[in-house]
């Protein structure tokens, strides 16, 4: 019988302040509650216990400025490591699917990484997907972000690949942090229309949430087709969290992974930490070993706090018509047309780091291609904050062709010789490599 592996990584020594929402109670509550109920000792789940990621696996996945020592700790290690060590299982055949139930969160860390944003330093289901890409030879994802805020981190990990599809459903940015995640936020040049992004109305809940899923999510993953599916799990669309304005229940997140049926899913937000998250991550858990959650209720649940209004779902009905049209147009999109004809598409961004209050610029350069994602040239600095060098970074991406390769080395070379910039990062996911100024880091 394959089972559903577990891991719990509460990280007991890992904390932003003590008052903080986002601390190690949010699993506490959660084990308690599966063990008081016995779901540790049924025969189709089994647990693993918590594994380091490896320096090189943080490496593939984020520019870490100004060095990766000063921004992951043990914690942090233990958090991406423990998904891949699911993600082993999960490839090996062990087990049907998972749940890494572990913190600190990532869905906020984004490929140029200073510092604690959203409270997350690293992205650890980008780093799991890039460690079993490399590993496994994995090639088409699809991740399905179900956190109430935004996941731009993950967005922009992937932003520019046309082989991961990345769907964010989430509270409206005009609304809540990070105040990103817009319908025109749809992907690079070289991967248009693989960023799908879903800004719901406050106050949308069960209904309104498998809509979505039912007429826009779920066609387009039979139409994308994707190996592996992940769900970047915040259960903070819960209608008891202190952080956000929504209406979903725990059933609702019951049925919402019964019709994904995700291969892995990752943690990511959730602060009602006793009115919600006891209950919603048990209803994720019996969805994906295949049992009832119909009876997974809240004790604070109310028909009050739990109602729709018909305006809330006309809109979400107009969300689900422009996300279907925007799918198909992207099939047909004129890459020139949408991006010009220049040999590199330019994007500038301003970057806010909640946490210690850094402001980054970026000025990223894609290079469009016809036969590969393309490198990436990211020139980055910090217009507020401790540091105060100038960074540019090259990123080659694991399915490059061979004439991206060799232009990105050789920019490599140009600009280490520059005297405009402390630091050149170079981070090669073909060969693993990950250098600065010219000395191999990993």
């Amino acid at each position: 019988m394959k089972k559903t592996g577990l891991i719990f990584f509460p990280a007991f020594d890992w904390s932003i302040s003590q008052t903080h929402p986002e601390r190690e109670e949010r699993l506490l509550y959660t084990r308690d509650q599966l063990l008081e109920e016995g779901f540790l000792d049924l025969d189709n789940i089994v647990e693993y216990k918590a594994e380091l990621a490896e320096t090189k696996d943080i490496l593939r996945v984020h520019f870490c400025i100004p060095d990766y020592k000063g921004l992951i700790t043990n914690p942090h290690l233990i958090a991406a490591g423990s998904c891949k060590l699911l993600a082993d299982e999960f490839m090996e055949g062990k087990i049907k699917n998972a749940f890494s139930l572990v913190r600190p969160p990532g869905h906020h860390a984004m490929h140029v990484t200073y510092d604690n944003r959203g409270f997350c330093n690293i992205n650890n289901e980008a780093i799991m997907i890039e460690y079993m890409r490399k590993k496994y030879g994995i090639r088409k994802v699809a991740i399905i972000d179900s956190d109430v805020h935004h996941g731009d981190g993950t967005q922009d990990i992937f932003y520019n690949d046309p082989d991961v599809l990345f769907i964010s459903f989430h509270q409206d940015g005009r609304t809540l942090y990070p105040g990103s995640g817009f319908p025109e936020e749809a992907g690079g040049v070289n991967a248009y229309g693989k960023t799908i992004n879903i800004p719901m109305a406050p106050g949308t809940g069960d209904i309104g949430i498998h809509r979505i899923i039912d007429k826009a999510i779920l066609p387009i993953l039979e139409d994308f087709k994707p190996e592996l599916v992940i769900n970047s799990a915040g259960q903070d669309n819960h209608f008891t969290d202190p952080l956000a304005n929504m209406r979903f229940t725990a059933k609702g997140y019951g049925l919402l992974t019964e019709k994904l049926n995700p291969d892995i899913v990752v943690l990511e937000g959730g602060y009602a930490v006793e009115s919600a998250l006891p209950y919603v991550n048990m209803a994720v858990i019996l969805a994906l070993t295949g049992q009832d959650y119909s009876n997974v209720i809240e004790p604070e649940l109310k028909e009050s706090l739990i109602y729709e209004k018909e305006e809330v779902l006309a809109y979400t009905d107009k969300l689900i018509d422009g996300v279907n049209k925007r799918w198909e147009d992207s099939k047909k999109a004129d890459k020139e047309e949408l991006f010009g004809k220049e040999k590199f598409i330019t994007r500038r961004k301003n970057i806010f780091y909640d946490t210690n209050f850094l402001s980054e610029n970026q000025i990223e350069s894609v290079r469009k291609c016809n036969s590969c994602p393309g490198w990436i040239g990211i020139h980055s600095y910090l217009e507020r904050g401790s540091y105060d060098g100038n960074s540019y970074c090259i990123s080659i991406p694991l399915y490059a062709c061979s004439e991206c390769r060799e232009e990105a080395l050789n920019e490599y070379d140009i600009k280490c010789k520059d005297k405009k910039y402390d630091n050149v990062f170079l981070q090669d996911k073909m060969k693993d490599l990950y250098l600065v100024n010219g000395k191999e880091i990993i």
